[in-house]
């Protein structure tokens, strides 16, 4: 199916769009402004039957008594609706039989897996030339544009949403009468996890930094938030990268605030959240949907006698529920270090001791979030590596991951085996594979 252009992305596309319209003496006869000069010619190319259409548009419009300002109105109107303003379309073969796309296709695909955006001049230069679709060519590109500034909308399209932190910045559900910083720290938070990623893609790190690195970016709030007096800063707004930061659990995904945030309650942790989250999200791992009648742990852990652990506990211990959460509560415990806002803490809200010591399903003992961060990134290094691999190819796909990309999700899954294999490796080979170099003909039918 042609993906849909998000709403942000529109508004440089209205922007070309009225200077070319208000330019285009072939459509508009007379009180045109002059064309356009800061747009690529290639971007903006129509057919000769669309131009004819636009113009009769045009002229039934100033036919019916309309001012030539509300013609040019009336034909943004027509084309803001158009599929082929909205959409991404591509042009399949005939039959049944893959063909490879177009190179102008295959920039649009590389840019908007990218970048999220449409080609730059030198993108689309490759591709009118016809050469996009050389290996080496396409390989070069993909490294110039992973080294480019835009690739934060990598980090914030494709991160983000695979992490459940896209809309982190709007999350208003803490108690203000416990986290009173929260709503302050939030955007910090959630712009940690972007620099953070950009950081990755940008800079070809390790793939398994996301869950071990040593490293994050911090501006004064934050690491005031977080405790680390390591780095000083000048401005408030000035953001760092700080190393030395795997000694206090700080540094990966499984250490930001914002993940710790989200996944917890509005007055208490949730171990069950946090757990649930690391299986699934992580380790790429399907559970049964909670009973419907399953009894709400209370929400003010300051409030109750037991820990949120204790609690937990109690609950899990139900046999309708023991199942799933032998697999996922150790791994929620082993975080009650981390308060419901991602703060480090020593006590709960209640004055009581924690206890972050757990065993997972397979034996491993867990010592805190070290010792989850231990575990992830060497016994379940391959669960984690698969997911990456299949939720950053159906991103670059547009779709989800089907049965017949298991072959190449195995060969992603294979290159990055590697403790030192990096991210750039990951981008090469889906953009080199025939999912994404070739289309499928329009009389096959879709796959399950």
């Amino acid at each position: 199916l042609p993906q849909p252009v998000s709403a942000e992305l529109c508004v440089p596309l209205l922007r070309c769009l009225y200077q070319i319209l208000c330019g285009w003496k072939a459509i508009v006869p007379h009180n045109s402004h002059g064309t356009p000069t800061d747009f690529p010619s290639s971007y903006c190319k129509l057919q000769a039957g669309e131009v004819d259409a636009f113009k009769g548009l045009y002229g039934r419009l100033r036919g019916d008594g309309l001012t030539h300002e509300e013609s040019v109105r009336g034909i943004l109107a027509r084309v803001l609706v158009s599929p082929a303003f909205l959409y991404r379309a591509e042009q399949p073969g005939p039959g049944v039989a893959s063909t490879r796309v177009s190179d102008v296709e295959l920039a649009t695909r590389l840019s908007y897996f990218l970048w999220a955006s449409t080609p730059d001049a030198e993108l689309m230069a490759e591709a009118v030339a016809g050469r996009l679709h050389r290996p080496e060519v396409l390989r070069a590109q993909a490294r110039r544009m992973l080294k480019n500034p835009k690739v934060e909308r990598l980090a914030t399209e494709f991160a983000l949403a695979w992490l459940h932190l896209y809309d982190f910045e709007t999350l208003d559900e803490k108690s203000e009468r416990h986290f009173p910083e929260f709503r302050g720290l939030r955007g910090a938070m959630r712009e940690e996890t972007v620099r953070f990623f950009t950081d990755l893609f940008q800079n070809n790190g390790p793939v398994l930094d996301i869950l071990d690195a040593d490293h994050s970016f911090l501006n004064a709030d934050l690491a005031r938030f977080y405790g680390v007096t390591s780095v000083s800063f000048t401005r408030s707004n000035e953001w760092k990268r700080v190393t030395g930061l795997r000694p206090i659990a700080r540094g990966g995904i499984l250490g930001q605030a914002s993940t710790l945030a989200r996944q917890s309650g509005a007055s208490r942790t949730s171990p069950i959240l946090r757990g649930n989250w690391i299986s699934e999200v992580i380790l790429g791992e399907k559970l049964p949907k909670p009973p419907k009648d399953v009894p709400r742990l209370p929400e003010d852990e300051s409030l109750d006698q037991l820990t949120v652990r204790q609690l937990t506990e109690k609950h899990s211990s139900d046999p309708k529920c023991s199942g799933c959460h032998r697999r996922i509560d150790a791994y929620g415990f082993s975080l009650e270090s981390f308060d419901a806002v991602g703060r480090f803490r020593e006590r709960d809200l209640g004055g009581r001791a924690l206890d972050v010591r757990a065993k997972v399903l397979d034996g491993t003992v867990l010592e805190g979030a070290a010792g989850l961060r231990r575990y992830l990134s060497h016994q379940r290094k391959e669960a984690f590596l698969r997911q990456f691999s299949r939720k950053l190819l159906g991103y670059s796909l547009g779709r989800g991951v089907l049965l017949s990309d298991e072959p190449l999700l195995s060969d992603l899954q294979r290159k990055l085996s590697s403790r030192e294999a990096r991210v750039q490796g990951a981008v090469e080979t889906i953009v080199a594979s025939p999912q994404f170099v070739r289309i499928r003909g329009m009389d096959r039918k879709p796959e399950e």
